[in-house]
């Protein structure tokens, strides 16, 4: 049977994010979070009114999931850092309490044979900065950069991997434009507003983090999804064009030093989307040298002429083909093709999969196992597209799985399972699923066999 092998020193990795697994919010002087806040509304905007209050209990459980982590021989851990932990009120004071918990996490990471790569900021902005106006807020650039530098400093010498923020485009669209997401408000041209200064405040921290010297990487972490138009129509090719115009050049361009593109800033004038103002210095912030950009990717979006959802007047519908528990359709070609734009249109950046899964409806079964043969077919038909990728010329060095372990879903909470581990949320009991002990054994051999 053939083998599909990967480059020698290729990251195998699994990925979470603090809200979504740590619980705790109470406990040792960490403050309130936009999701917090959002949570607790209880007004049916979080599946079945439920919270990450407790989540996955891995501020108190990070030993047993490393231990499982080791177990399945991954190399890397994705996590992030709760910047209401470090800051409470956002700025001022430092809680030593929050340093030491992810300094502790870090060395047991460490101790263990477990590459740390830390994402400092996961869409779980401090209440006391969203009082303030939360990413509308120009000063915000300012107040991320003074924790990304307290977090270079106290974590500089363990973490070898930094990502700056996660996913622009779905943070800003879900929670300053479709109101589905913290802090919940519903104004495009906000949207765009806060994405500037996430992108300000990314500059922030990779400058920041380069006049230390510390000697690791930096990059981002951008949510793509390759728009294809629905029909042959002149109108769906515009559309496709307008999405990927938004999701992906919007929100990369400005870090490569190309601004943001033309054709989309005219198109928001005339839908009368008023656009960010640009202070003198700000493009040059936005676009310092990173060492590679990280992709998240789940699917691709068939796009179609929409007037009715402006300003972009284009929506996506299904098109017949497979799609998991989040109605997401699978395409593989999707992130070949995802892969080969960004190689061709930023000149061959290094390129991490930050992220890229499946949620299924699992479930155990009366050997006790959950045998979630859907999810392994995933990443099966998707690493065989990032293996064609690297064959093309595409400088990929890390995938990422989404997620370590089933966890809080933001909105969807505990409805959606993208795990390589089973959690049961009553009991915190964990069960490695079939998709890990796969995943596992390529982590193990940087190989899986060809069928």
């Amino acid at each position: 049977m053939d083998k599909i092998t990967f480059p020698k020193d290729f990251t195998w990795g699994a990925a979470c994010a603090s809200y979504q697994v740590e619980g705790a919010v109470g406990e040792d002087s960490r403050g309130e979070t936009i999701w917090d806040r959002y949570s607790h509304i209880r007004d049916g905007r979080i599946y079945n009114l439920e919270d990450g209050d407790t989540a996955c209990d891995f501020y108190h459980r990070y030993p047993e999931d490393i231990g499982l982590m080791k177990e399945l021989n991954i190399h890397s851990l994705r996590y992030s850092i709760a910047w209401s932990r470090i800051f409470p009120e956002g700025k001022g004071s430092v809680n030593q309490k929050g340093i030491d918990f992810y300094r502790k996490l870090t060395e047991t990471l460490l101790e263990n044979g477990i590459k740390p790569c830390a994402t400092l900021y996961h869409w779980d902005l401090p209440q006391a900065l969203q009082d303030l106006g939360g990413w509308c807020n120009r000063d915000m650039a300012g107040y991320y950069g003074e924790y990304a530098e307290t977090m270079f400093r106290a974590l500089g010498d363990l973490v070898p991997e930094w990502i700056t923020i996660n996913e622009t485009y779905i943070h800003t669209r879900n929670g300053y434009y479709l109101g589905l997401h913290a802090p919940g408000l519903r104004d495009f041209s906000a949207s765009l507003l806060a994405g500037h200064n996430l992108m300000r405040a990314h500059g922030e921290g990779v400058k920041r983090y380069r006049a230390m010297n510390s000697g690791g990487k930096i990059g981002i972490s951008n949510n793509y999804g390759t728009a294809y138009p629905l029909t042959g129509s002149k109108e769906d090719q515009a559309a496709a064009a307008r999405q990927e115009g938004w999701r992906r050049r919007w929100f990369t361009d400005p870090l490569f030093g190309k601004g943001y593109p033309q054709d989309m800033a005219e198109w928001y004038k005339s839908q009368g989307v008023t656009l960010p103002k640009i202070h003198d210095g700000d493009m040059e912030l936005i676009s310092e040298p990173m060492d590679f950009l990280g992709v998240n990717y789940y699917h691709p979006d068939y796009m179609y002429y929409d007037p009715k959802f402006w300003p972009n007047q284009s929506s996506s519908k299904l098109t017949g083909l497979p799609y998991t528990e989040c109605n997401w359709e699978i395409e593989p070609r999707g992130l070949y093709d995802l892969l080969t734009f960004l190689d061709r249109d930023y000149n061959h950046p290094v390129i991490k999969i930050t992220e890229n899964g499946s949620a299924w409806r699992d479930y155990i079964n009366r050997e006790g196992k959950i045998a979630d043969d859907n999810r392994i077919d995933y990443l099966y038909r998707h690493l065989l597209a990032c293996r064609k990728a690297i064959d093309d010329g595409v400088k990929l060095n890390a995938y990422y799985a989404w997620s370590l372990t089933d966890n809080i879903e933001w909105s969807e909470a505990t409805s959606l399972r993208f795990g390589l581990i089973y959690l049961d949320y009553a009991t915190q009991k964990r069960i490695i699923k079939e998709s890990g002990r796969w995943y596992g054994n390529l982590c193990r051999t940087n190989s899986f066999d060809m069928v």
